[in-house]
Parts: C-alpha cells; sequence; structure tokens
C-alpha cells in the first residue's frame, strides 16, 4: 500500500490521521495505515503479554523476593511494566524535527508540544492513548498505578518536574507509545539540567522497542551530550534506527555529501563493526509547509524511505512480544 502521494514540485505528502468512511477514495494517513496492519500483531502481542504476566507473578515474583533480587539488581516487574504498550523513543540534538516528526505519523498535534528553530522541547513527553487530550504532570504519572513509569522516581523531583504525559485519542497510540525527549544541547548548556540526563536516557532505552536517532541535514555534528547519550544505548543496538530529516532542503549531490559525512561521524561514536540502519526523509505533517526550499530531485528516494520507516513501525508490536519473552 502506498502511503505517500508525490506532489508537483513539492515534497511528498502525507494525508494526516483520520478514521477513514468504507468506500472513501481518499489515502490514509501514516497513524491509521500503521494501525490497520497492527491488528493481527497486536493480538499476538496482548496474549503473550497476559500468559508473561501470569508466568511471573506465579514463578518468578516470589523467587525474586525470597532471595532480594531487588538489592542487587531492580525491583520486581509491576503488571503495567509488562503490559505497557510497545515504546517508540526518539533522540536528537535541538531543532532536527523530533517533535515534528510525532505530528507527522499522528497526523495531528499532541497536547503541549512546541516546535521551533530555537530548542523549544524541554521536557520528556510521553506520548499515550487516551479518551481525551490531556496532559498529566510527570510526579502523577510516576505514582500513577495505570501508567508504567513508577521506576522514574529514583531521578529525582527536578527530572519529574520536566517529564509529562500527554494523552490524546488517536488510532496509532492505540498500539505505540511515543517518547519526544528534549533537544540535546552543545556546550556547557548540558549541565544546567539538574538531572542525569544519559541515565534517564537509559532508563527508557531499556524499555524502548525502537529507538530513533534523528539528524539534519544541516546539522550533522554530535556534541559531546549528544555522544554521551549515543553510547548509554550500548547494548540496544538493535533497537536504533537513524533518521536523516529534512532531506529535501538539499539537492541530490548535497545530499550524497551529506549521507557521508554523517556516516563518518557515526562511525567514530558507535564502535560496532555493522552498518547502521539509516532513513531518508523529510517528515512534515500535510498540514504544515516544509521550512526553507524545497527540492524535486530527491522525491523518489524519500518517498521509497519513508515507506520503509513505516514498514518497520509495523513490525514493532511482534518484536516487543519476542523481547518481553526474551527478558522474562
Amino acid at each position: 500500500m502506498s502511503f505517500i502521494s508525490k506532489g508537483k514540485g513539492k515534497e511528498p505528502s502525507m494525508t494526516p490521521a483520520a478514521s477513514m468512511t468504507p468506500g472513501a477514495s481518499a489515502t490514509p494517513g501514516p497513524a491509521a495505515a500503521i494501525s490497520d496492519a497492527l491488528t493481527a500483531e497486536e493480538r499476538v502481542y496482548q496474549e503473550t503479554i497476559q500468559q508473561l504476566q501470569k508466568t511471573y507473578a506465579k514463578k518468578i515474583k516470589p523467587l525474586e523476593q525470597a532471595y532480594c533480587f531487588e538489592g542487587f539488581h531492580s525491583a520486581p516487574l509491576t503488571a503495567q511494566d509488562i503490559g505497557s504498550k510497545p515504546m517508540v523513543l526518539l533522540l536528537g540534538q535541538y531543532s532536527t524535527g523530533k517533535t515534528t516528526f510525532v505530528e507527522y505519523l499522528l497526523g495531528e498535534s499532541y497536547p503541549g508540544a512546541h516546535v521551533g528553530i530555537e530548542p523549544t522541547t524541554d521536557r520528556f513527553v510521553a506520548i499515550m492513548n487516551g479518551p481525551e487530550p490531556k496532559v498529566i504532570p510527570g510526579h502523577a504519572a510516576a505514582v500513577s498505578g495505570d501508567l508504567p513509569f513508577s521506576g522514574l522516581t529514583k531521578f529525582g523531583t527536578k527530572f519529574l518536574s520536566r517529564f509529562q504525559v500527554a494523552q490524546l485519542n488517536n488510532p496509532l497510540l492505540s498500539n505505540l507509545t511515543l517518547i519526544d525527549t528534549p533537544g540535546i544541547l552543545s556546550g556547557s548548556k548540558q549541565i544546567q539540567r539538574g538531572y542525569d540526563f544519559t541515565s534517564v536516557i537509559n532508563w527508557f532505552a531499556d524499555r524502548s522497542d525502537l529507538i530513533l536517532l534523528l539528524f539534519d541535514s544541516y546539522k550533522l555534528d554530535i556534541s559531546d551530550e549528544f555522544k554521551g547519550a549515543i553510547q548509554s544505548l550500548r547494548g540496544h543496538e538493535d533497537k536504533v534506527r537513524i533518521v536523516l530529516n529534512k532531506c529535501n532542503q538539499v539537492n541530490q549531490q548535497q545530499l550524497m555529501r551529506v549521507y557521508g559525512a554523517m556516516m563518518w561521524s557515526l562511525g567514530k561514536v558507535i564502535p560496532t563493526p555493522e552498518v547502521n540502519r539509516v532513513y531518508l526523509g523529510s517528515f512534515w505533517p500535510r498540514y504544515k509547509t516544509p521550512v526553507g526550499t524545497v527540492y524535486d530531485d530527491n522525491a523518489e528516494l524519500i518517498a521509497s524511505e519513508q515507506r520503509d520507516l513505516l514498514r518497520d513501525l509495523r513490525s514493532i508490536p511482534k518484536n516487543a512480544a519476542l523481547r518481553r519473552v526474551n527478558e522474562i
């Protein structure tokens, strides 16, 4: 199924998420398309999770408590920890398009979203499904028995004041939880955060099923804080995907050079012999106009790469079920 329609003289655009009526000829947006494809996988995922919760509560948790497993490794898991929806973590330096990418997937803006050229997202935001749009502060989310964020209390009140849950009734969020993160800064600004940023990233990476590293085609430098965040993902290399965003703002020759420069920079930060999967794209919601010059010579390539990324997102529930079985 084609999710992307190529416009004349413009970047390929996506139809925003909407519930399609029978016989409608419009192409479904990313949220609706991914949600439809996930239906069968979601059933398998839910059945697997229910059996895991029973097995853990009956066989494993009593053993952990008897041998004080919490004292030297981690606290016992809750039913919410095991049964939480698959999670996608977005990482990147400021103004690389993380929040806009979330809006592109959802087809709409989420509560509390801020987009701008300057660093705008100043907190971790978990975008989850809910009956109505609302924002839950971090302190309330961490103590809620219905949300899988109780483990975040160990990072203290300064972090919880920079964390929130945004709920939205969206078809994509019935299958996935998206984690939008603050733009990673350069220089000495990162010391003012007031909490251990790298440890928080590692906590979310442990629980994520897919980690997207976003790069801007005009900002390829990797700051010290971004390098530390990437290195904290060690052990989760199989989850990491790299997205080179805003590719429609450079021409074909420039894109070739930008891609090579990004791979060279990553090679010094990620010490693995394997080549990381890189997606090229320009992720703009249909209701927003791309900023800057738009080149048409990469349109076919960008359309193909964006389809590949959506295909990767559809495989998350199946992979999430396997990962949870392996962890237990």
